[in-house]
Order: C-alpha cells, then structure tokens, then sequence
C-alpha cells in the first residue's frame, strides 16, 4: 500500500505538467536557448553630434549568432563606414562624418539572436535623427497695452522631438516672478491677467533649453509697455488658456495627465478645479503653478470624464470642461514564461494582453511568424495561448509572442526546451540531521532527472516510513517527520529513480530534548525611579550548549547598553532607577544549535505626570478669562485633574494659590476673577503616582477694582472687664480686598435702641468702653476700600463684661451604690448669673469613715458640668464613709457662692484583703497563724474566712478545709496537720455585703533548721524606717530566722524580729532620724542554738531642724532687725492679698484659695465631664505603730503583683513623719494618728538611701 501511495504521489506531480526547474549542478553540460538581455529602448533620438549605437546582447548555448533588420530588410551593419562591432554581441557604434549622417540611418531597426535550439527577437528600435534647433529670425514688436489690461506674451520656440524647458528672464538673467497675476502656460507663452505699471520692461526674453542637444537659445526681447491710467477696468474673468467652453483630449493609462486654465480679469481671477473620481488615491492630484495647473500622475482607465475648471472673482466666473479619454498602449495580463519539459509533456505558453483600441496579437516561432510556417497538427493557439503538444527533443524553439496598436508595441520571447537527464541526487549522502523532541525534522532529498525520478523513503530494514502518519513526504523528496520522538532517532535512505537509472543516499537522524523556558519574564507596571527584575529559568538538553540573550523591542541589550543600569545574570535580568525611556517589550531569547525558545513581557514604567505646557490666555473680560494648556504626559496614568493655581507678585509675590481643579480629560476652562488681582497662572497635573512640575507662568493678567464683596467673618463682642466690651472680627484676606486702603467700619448700639454709634477701624479689634455690666449690644462689621462699601453686614450680638455670679443651686442627693453618688440641682436665676453661664462645679470631700470617728483633713476634689447640666455622678469614693459636697455656679468672670454644704453616706463595702498573713511552726503537727485586719474594713467586719489544704500529700488530707472566725481574733493555732506537709492558706474578712480579697500564704509542718543562704540583699532607708530585701535561694523557704537593728549610739532598744525567709522583704519602722544602725541576722544552727550569721549597716535620714550653738549670729541684735523688717513686709503683702481678694477675682485665683485638689486626681472621660477621684490614701483607721512587720513573704505592699525586691534599690519607698512604712507604687497613703485626734503629720516622699550587701 505505501509503494502505491508513493507511485500516486509522483503521478500526480507530473500530471501538472509543471515547468522542469534544471538544477544549476546540470548547467554546465546543458545546452540553453537564446535569450535576449539587453536591447536599445523602442524610441531612439539621435542628434547631429551623436554616434548611433544600438544595443543588442543575448545569452545562450551554444553561443548566439547575431543579425539586424532595417525596415523587415536584412542590415549588415558590418558593412557601414565607421561601424565599431564586438565579438559575441549584436550591438555596434557608427560615428559620423558631417551634421547630417544620421538621417540615412533613420528608420524601424530589429535584432535576431540564434543558436541550435532557436531564435530570439528585440522588439522594434525606431531611430529617429533630430537636426539643430533653431530660432527664425523675427522682428518683435512692443507690446503696448493699457494698465489693468490683460496682455500675452509669445514663446514660440523651434518644434523638436524632445520638448525643451521654457524659462522667462530678463537682460541681467533674472527670472521674472511669477503669481497668480503672471503665469507662464504649457506651451511657453507668459499670461497676464491685468498688467501694472511696474510691469513695464522692455527686456522680457523667452529661453529655451534643448536637452537632447544640450543647446539654450532665446528669443529677440520682448518690449512690454504699459500705460497708466486713473480709471483701471474691473474685468469679469476670461479664459485665455484653453479657448472655448470645452476641448477633448486623450490620456495614455500610466502617462501624467497635465491640465492647465489661464485666465485674465480684474481683479486677479482665482482657479478653482473638480475632477470625475472622488475616490482618487491621495497624492496623485496636485496642483501647479499657482492652482492654475492639474497633473495627475499614474492616469488609470477609470479616471476619463470631465475635469472642469472655474477662474473666479468679484465680479463673476468663467469655466472650462475637458472631457478626457484615456487609452492606453498594449500592457501585460499575463506574459508568457519559458518552459522546461520532459518528452511526451504538453506545452502551454499564455500570453494575455490589453489595451485601448484592443491590441493585435501575432505569434512567431524562432522569429518567423506562424502564417509563413509548416502546418503541424500538434501546435494551436487557442484563447491567446500557444499550445504544442506531445512535444520531443526536436520541439526545442523560441516563440515570440508580439501586441500591437496605434499607441505602442509589446514583445515576449518564452522558450520551449525539451529535454531527457538520468536520475540525480543533489543532495549529499550521509548528512546528519539534529533536531529537538517534539519539533519537525526535515530529511532532504533533492532529486532530479528528466523523466522527474519516483522518490521513496525507507528504514535500515528497508520498510517504507509512509506506514507512520506523522512522515510526510514532499514534492521535492524532502521528508517531513512531525512531533518528533527521542526514539526516531536513527538511519533513513532514500531512494531515486526513472527509467535511466536508480541512485540512492542515507541521513541520520539525531532527535534530543527539546529547550523549555519553565520561568519567564512577567508582565510588570512598575514605578518611575523602582528596579525591576525579569527572570528566565530554563531547562535544556546536556548535550547542547545554551546561549540565554535579553532583548528590548527585539534589540539585543548588550548592544544598545552599556552603563551598569542592566544588570545581566544567566537567568536574570535587573533593570536600575527605571526611567520612561526604559519600557517597552523584554524577552529572554534562549538558543541551542537546534532550536530556540522566546518568553516575552512587557513593561510598563508609570509615574507623576511629566510637565504642563504652555498656559494660554483668551476670550478675555474684567473678571473672567479662558485659560488653555497643553495636555501633560500621562506617563501611562491616565490624568485625574488638573490643578490651577495663580500668584500676585504685587500683594503677595512669592506664593502660589489654588484657584481651580479640572477633570484630566480637559485642557482648559473659564475661570471667573476676583478684582484687583495681578494673576499668573500655572497648570499642575496629577494622576494617581503624583504630581507634575508646574507649567510655565501665563502672562500677567490684572482685574480691576472693584468695591469689597464680602465682610469680614466671626464678627464678636465680648468685654474683658466689668464695663466694656471688646468688638473683634477675622479680618479679610488680602485677595478679597478688591482694592487698596481696606478699613472696617465698625458699628454698635445697645439693643433696642435706635441709634448707632461706629468708628473706621484698620486693627481687626475696638474696645468699647464705659459700658454697663452684661448687656446686650447689636454689632455690625462692614468692609470700605477706596472704591467704596461692601454689601450691608449683618447685625451680631455681643455682650459688655461680666462679673462674678451670684446665683447659688440648690442641691439634692440621690446614692447609687458603695463607690458613687449623685448631685443634682435645680436651675438658677439667669440674672444672677451676671454673664454668661459657664457651667457648674461639684466641690466634695471626705470627712470620716463610718467605722471610725476619728476626723482628719482632706483635700477637696472638683468635677466641672456644662451649663445644660442639672446632675454630677460622683464615683471611686470610698464606701462606708461620710462626705461633703458643694455646688457652684460659674460664668467667665469667676466662680459665684457656693451652694449649702450638703453631707452624704456612702454604702457598705467588701473589705480590702488582711494586711498580713504570718505563719510559725508549732510543732509536726500544728501551727500558729496570725494576722492583721484589712487597712479599710470598708464597714462593720462579720469575721474572717480561712481556708486550707495539704499540697505536697497524696493522702486525703488533700481536701481543702475552711473555718469562719470572729472579728476581734487576729491568731489561730492550728493543731492535727500532717507532720512533713507543706500547706496553702488563704484569708478573707466579711462584711455584711460579702467577702473581700483574699491573702494567701504557704507554711509547712517541716522543722527547717540551719542558717539561711542570702542570694542579693539590700537595704533602703528613709527618715523613720528601714527597709531589707533579699532573694531566697531554692529549697530554703520556711526558714524562721531574726533581725535586730541596733543603734550604734545606743539611744531607742528595738526588739529582735523573727522573720520567714519566703518573705522577701522586712521592715523595721520607728527609727531614729540621722543613726547609724547595725543590723544583725540571727539564725539557728543544727543544734538549735540561735548564732550572728551577718551584719551591715545602714543610716537613717536627717530632719530639716538646723541646732544653733550658743552665741552665733543669729543672737546678734543686727539679724534680729533684718529678720523683723522681713516679717513686716510679709504682713504687709499679706493684708493688700486680703484687701484684693475681697473685691472678687479672677476664677483661677478664687478657685485656688477655696480648693485644695490633689496633685494625683484623674479626670474621668468626657461623657462625666471631668469627674475626679482622690489618690489619699484610706489607711485613717490603722496605724502601723511599733506592731511587727508582716511576715508573709508572698503579700505584695498595697495590692502590687511584683515583689519590691524586684526592683532592688531603685524603689522610691515613702514613709510617715512617725517613720512608717506607706506605700510603694500607688502614690501617698495617709496615716491616720494614734491618739484620734484631727491632725496628723504630712506624708511626703524622701530620696531613699540604698544599702547592697554581696
């Protein structure tokens, strides 16, 4: 089946009867038919200094003979005097004797080349012999005519084969100018449509250049006078040039077609044209000389019609219509081609002409026509072709295929060779073809002979490859194999013959892995001034060696760039600081010798717009003027608006003010001005990446004056004293004075008086004075320029000045629950405001605890409530205490009386937790705790809750235990606990609201003996106290040992203190001022015997009392006398204070002298409008006195979840007068004294001193 197939195929090839293309590997052992290849063109001109040289050469094989024809009659130019031939070539030179040879050589002339296998023909070569020009001797009469007047002047140079070129000079050889007016025609003559005065010359001169005779001759001068005149004639246009209404003329298809209309009339007429085809291509109509001239290049069939002129002026019209025929001489359709045939084949050799008049076609054979031939049976022609058929070796010939009509002559030589050549590869053997998977290999096979060999394709085992559909084979051997496999690789033959012989080659075939770009370059937008990086990972065959190139719009990089701004790694390209030049298409081109692979992106460089141009002015008015701009850069943002801004260099130089916004997709706008403006515009554009530099400044633009448009705002009357008030307003920006010298004319009256009273004013601000208290006045603001007033103002109240109110609220009080409270009262008497109501203060303090009647001084606290408030909520108070509280009302001048002091209790709270928790081993099975009561009981204590379990037992002793003890018991023994178990305790005291915080401490049953190990351990010191921290190593918690401090000085004993060393901290209260402490750690050994196993020392601060020794100056009677005159002048600020503060005050100082507000109160948030809430602290009831420290190592001081000894010797311990400890982190707490009396020391903090022991 595929040797059928293969038969088919070359069948069918040769059943085309196709033109047998001979390789050039048989040329040089092949005979080849004439051929003409160079010849004279048809038309030959030939002037008296000319040679005559006609042209005639031709290849073929065997050589070419030549001959020529004069007339259809043999010439044998050989034989001419003078000839000059060259050997193998039909061309030859005769040069002349005298002037006039050349006309015995005019005539029709044709060229024969011949060899053995036919004759080819030149077409027909007319010589034509010109003589010299020349110009008949005439006498030129002067042209006289009257100004206005039309006027021709005549050329008439000598006729010629070859048109010359006309020119019009005068006698110093300059050309005479032309216009409109003066036009020189086609056929040489000078028109003027009406003549001036100054065309008056008596030296026109007609030129003519020769070009063939390479002569310039010219015309006797022409004398032009013109006479002037007063009285010019206005003249309707008249055609000069062509006459008549219409003419007819033929145009030659691909000949210029030249049109001219020349006309006279005064005025200077205009020309006007219209041609038939509006679908004319562009560019082949234009117009000469002045409009006066049509030429159409190219004249195509379809552009005959009527071509009509119009000369035109003021007065009329006159017209012209050329009716034009176009023609055209013979052209090709389709030109017959030489063919190269096998025996038995069938000739064809088309030849389709055309042309107007239709064109006569003759055929010839070997230059001789087919009516003075032998008939032969096998040779017809039929629909213009020339058909031989079953043509033979013998058949070989030249056919000739000539067009004739009355415009020109067409010629074709075509050749018919027959020939016969035995089977030949052309194409090497054993050719090694490499290809990549997946792609096309091509196997070559050229074959050729004459009959065309049958070409087959076959494996190593000599099978057809045809049985595989992906090989094709092709009509020149070639054998496509599609979709190659890496198993294709291997051996093919292929096989040629006809029937003179069988030849046969092999190819190997090489098929590696194809190249793959796995990651290329994406298309990016990125930012002006940014890097971008493009990667190209690629896989390929091992075998082969890559080449990775990276291109910009198909432009290798490494040959447009050179500075470092691209950064070229294997599969990476880096672009640096992009620019906008930089975008555009980027590829990663990788190649093998075997194939190559593209990835293309593009790249998008975005940014600001680039800058506006040039801001233009028109359609200008007094306030109004249309401003235009070229568009920006979009720099592939499209733009969002355009900005306006202008800048008055008189009033205000310097800055630029926006006036404008424009949508992007506009380019001007009208803007409406304010007068008195010096205005230069700029343009700036922005788009979603920025802004643009601003355009170049507009020309200055200037508004007139005009009077102000507006007056000044936020008009406003307040008095800053009892009896004035104070006018203020914002006054006018300069853009809105609309002239120079701007003042304000400022107006008042009380209100509802009659008459105004004003003032011109610059300042923005005038005082009234000798006003009565708060009163209502009517403002008017208006602003005057030199122009005149501003529009009328509008009338605002003020108010004259306040004074202190004397309005008092009444109160009532309503309890919300332990913490919080609140105040209300009613609304006040507005006129005892005596201005305008400002708001209300809430003043309250706390005056004792419920549980505790002991009384102390406390500072006040204050909330302030707007003037439409009517309630305060009081919050963070203490529970279960008693407080008082005062309400003021308040205006700008001050505070006024303040309301009856009004006392509240607050509620019942939970209690804070106990102040501390102390254990002590009793023995295995108990032990002793003892604690000290909750600093704020926050009501009446219901007792303590204690709970308890075992945490290092597996025992059922696990379960956690609870007892309720009495209030007043402050120490439990605790018997029947596991011997050897470590407990966890906790403690809470109750009230009757509930139970509160609870203190929680871990002891053991386990006898802990030895001497403690101290990790750091220092010491901080105030006036009255000491404070001891350590770190207690691992498995030393529970140890019991002492402290003692001991006066070096010996004044006040101080106990031995027994301390848990889970503690952490110790303090040791009632030291004296400025001692020298040593402090002594006691501990007991394995013996239970109690031994020193350290000391340090420490130093109390000193006390602000300075001793005075007996006889120093302060006994001296001169300091008695200064200190005296010191005391003296104190009292006497003191009594001008007094005098100052009974005559009412500012709020700010009366607010001082009634209210003490402490330094750590925190406003609530603005919904409570500023409530307060006291630091002081709530320890009034108990003191610490000289009770031991507490014991439990784990209760954080005042609530603080970090130990002190944390911080080391950077806490700022504060302590009481009496030297005890008060509080680490949350402020000052107060201590209220022993004795319950209403006075007590005040708290403040020291620099404490700090002690380290290593």
């Amino acid at each position: 089946m595929a040797v059928v197939l293969s038969f088919l195929w070359t069948l069918l090839l040769w059943s085309l009867g196709l033109c047998i293309q001979i390789p050039k590997e048989y040329h040089k052992h092949m005979m080849q038919p004439p051929n003409i290849t160079e010849q004279s063109p048809e038309r030959l001109v030939v002037f008296p200094t000319d040679e005559i040289s006609l042209k005639c050469e031709a290849s073929g094989k065997p050589e070419v003979q030549f001959r020529w024809t004069k007339e259809n009659i043999h010439f044998s130019p050989e034989k001419e005097p003078g000839v000059i031939t060259h050997m193998n070539s039909g061309s030859f030179t005769i040069t002349g004797n005298n002037s006039n040879f050349a006309h015995h050589y005019q005539g029709t002339y044709r060229c024969f080349a011949s060899n053995r296998l036919g004759t080819a023909m030149s077409h027909e070569i007319q010589l034509v012999a010109e003589g010299a020009p020349k110009w008949p001797k005439e006498k030129v009469q002067p042209f006289e005519v009257e100004e206005g007047q039309s006027v021709v002047l005549p050329c008439n140079p000598p006729a010629s084969v070859v048109q010359p070129r006309i020119y019009w000079m005068n006698s110093r050889i300059f050309h005479i100018a032309q216009d409109e007016r003066v036009t020189m025609g086609q056929n040489g003559n000078l028109y003027f449509a009406n003549v001036l005065t100054n065309d008056s010359h008596s030296d026109y001169i007609c030129h003519a250049h020769f070009l063939g005779a390479r002569t310039i001759m010219q015309k006797e001068p022409i004398d032009l006078r013109v006479k002037p005149t007063n009285n010019m004639i206005y003249r309707r246009p008249r055609l000069l040039l062509p006459e008549g209404l219409t003419s007819r003329l033929v145009a030659l298809r691909g000949q210029p077609l030249v049109l001219e209309c020349i006309a006279e009339g005064f005025p200077t007429p205009t020309i006007k044209w219209s041609y038939p085809s509006n679908q004319m291509q562009a560019g082949r109509v234009t117009y000469q000389n002045f409009n006066k001239t049509l030429r159409l290049v190219r004249v195509e069939e379809e552009d005959d019609g009527e071509y009509r002129c119009w000369a035109e002026n003021t007065l009329g019209m006159a017209q012209h219509v050329y009716y034009v025929t176009v023609e055209a001489a013979p052209y090709w359709l389709q030109e017959p081609e030489s063919l190269v045939l096998a025996p038995g084949e069938t000739a064809r050799l088309n030849c389709q002409v055309q042309g107007r008049p239709r064109p006569m076609v003759t055929w010839r054979i070997n230059g001789i026509s087919l009516e003075n031939l032998t008939r032969d049976d096998k040779l017809r022609v039929q629909g213009g072709a020339l058909i031989l058929s079953n043509v033979q070796p013998n058949d070989t010939m030249v056919t000739q295929c000539e067009a004739r009509n009355k415009h020109g002559l067409l010629l074709a030589n075509a050749y018919i060779f027959v020939v016969q050549l035995p089977t030949k590869i052309l194409t090497p053997d054993s050719k090694t073809y490499r290809e990549v998977q997946g792609s096309t290999a091509y196997l070559l096979c050229n074959a050729f002979g004459v009959p065309m060999p049958r070409i087959q394709w076959l494996t190593r085992d000599r099978a057809t490859v045809l049985q595989d559909e992906r090989f094709v084979p092709f009509a020149n051997g070639s054998l496509a194999i599609r979709d190659l496999r890496i198993n294709d690789t291997g051996s093919y033959f292929c096989e040629a013959d006809n029937d003179q012989n069988t030849v046969a080659i092999q190819a190997h075939l090489q098929v590696k892995e194809a190249t793959q770009i796995k990651k290329g370059p994406q298309n990016q937008i990125v930012k002006k001034g940014s890097n971008v990086n493009f990667m190209c990972q690629v896989s390929f065959d091992p075998s082969l060696e890559i080449q990775i190139n990276w291109y910009w719009n198909d432009q290798n990089i490494k040959d447009i760039f050179s500075d470092d701004k691209y950064i070229l790694k294997e599969e990476e390209l880096t672009i640096k600081n992009l620019d906008y030049s930089d975008q555009g298409n980027y590829s990663c081109v990788v190649k093998t010798a075997l194939d190559s692979v593209e990835k293309k992106a593009a790249l998008l460089v975005v940014g600001s717009p680039g800058p506006v141009g040039q801001v233009e002015l028109y359609k200008q008015k007094d306030f109004q003027v249309q401003l235009s701009w070229s568009p920006a850069e979009e720099h592939n943002s499209p733009i969002e608006k355009y900005n306006i801004y202008f800048e008055d260099r008189t009033l205000d130089p310097g800055f630029w003010h926006q006036l404008a916004t424009v949508p992007g997709n506009e380019t001007s706008t009208k803007l409406k001005l304010s007068p008195f403006i010096h205005y230069n515009f700029r343009v700036v554009a922005s788009n979603k990446y920025g802004t643009s530099d601003p355009s170049p400044d507009s020309e200055l633009f200037v508004t007139p004056k005009s009077v102000p448009e507006k007056n000044p705002s936020d008009v406003k009357g307040e008095g800053n004293e009892t009896n004035n008030m104070v006018i203020t307003w914002m006054p006018l920006k300069w853009m809105d004075w609309n002239g120079m010298e701007l003042k304000y004319r400022v107006q008042w009256r009380q209100k509802n008086e009659s008459e105004w009273q004003e003032v011109m004013a610059r300042a923005p601000s005038f005082v009234v004075s000798n006003t009565p208290t708060f009163v209502p006045y009517e403002i008017k603001v208006q602003a005057v320029n030199e122009v005149g007033k501003g529009p009328d103002p509008q009338i605002v109240i003020g108010y004259s000045g306040e004074d202190v109110p004397q309005a008092i609220p009444i109160i009532d009080i309503e309890s919300l629950n332990a913490t919080s409270v609140k105040i209300k009262w009613g609304p006040v008497d507005l006129n005892k405001v005596r201005g305008h109501l400002r708001g209300y203060k809430v003043t309250y303090w706390w005056v004792n605890s419920r549980w505790s009647r002991s009384k102390r001084h406390s500072s006040k606290m204050s909330i302030e409530r707007p003037a439409s408030a009517t309630e305060a909520v009081l919050s963070d108070l203490r529970p279960y205490s008693i407080y008082n509280v005062q309400v003021q009302v308040f205006n700008g001048r001050g505070l006024g009386p303040p309301s009856e002091t009004r006392q509240f209790h607050t509620e019942e709270g939970v209690p804070d937790r106990p102040q501390s928790l102390h254990l002590r081993r009793l023995s295995d099975t108990a032990l002793q705790l003892s604690w000290k009561p909750p600093l704020n009981p926050n009501g009446e204590l219901k007792g303590y809750q204690l709970f308890y379990e075992a945490i290092n037992q597996e025992t059922e002793e696990k379960e956690k235990k609870n007892q309720t003890l009495h209030p007043t018991i402050l120490m439990l023994n605790l018997s029947g606990l596991s011997p050897q178990a470590l407990y966890h305790f906790q403690l809470r005291a109750t009230t009757s609201v509930g139970p509160g915080e609870m203190i929680t401490q871990e002891g053991s049953t386990i006898l802990k003996s030895g001497i403690p190990t101290f990790g750091n351990i220092s010491a901080v010191t105030s006036e009255n106290a000491s404070t001891i921290y350590w770190s207690p190593e691992e498995g030393q918690h529970d140890v019991t040992f002492k402290i003692w401090f001991k006066s070096i000085e010996g004044k006040k004993l101080i106990q031995p203190q027994h301390v848990n060393y889970s503690q952490k901290f110790y303090i040791q209260e009632n030291l004296e001022p400025d001692t020298q402490y040593t402090i002594c750690f006691f501990g007991y050994n394995y013996t239970d015997e109690m031994v020193l196993f350290r000391e340090m020392e420490v130093k109390t601060g000193g006390t602000d009392r300075v001793k005075l020794t007996p006889g120093n100056f302060a006994t001296k009677s001169w300091f008695i006398v200064f200190i005296s005159a010191i005391i003296l002048l104190l009292l006497i600020l003191l009594i001008l204070c007094f005098i100052k503060r009974s005559k009412g005050g500012k709020y700010s100082v009366k607010d001082k002298e009634d209210t003490q507000v402490d330094s750590e109160a925190r406003p609530m948030k603005d919904e409570t409008f500023g409530e307060y809430r006291s630091l002081e602290s709530d320890n009034e009831e108990k003191g610490f006195g000289s009770s031991q420290p507490s014991l439990n190592g784990d209760i954080k001081p005042l609530g603080s979840d970090d130990s002190l000894a944390d911080y080391g010797g950077s806490v700022d311990v504060q302590f009481n007068e009496d030297g005890s400890f008060i509080g680490q982190y949350s402020g000052k707490k107060e201590k209220e004294a022993a004795g319950g009396n209403d006075s007590s020391g005040a708290t403040s903090p020291i620099n404490p001193t700090t002690v380290t022991l290593e």
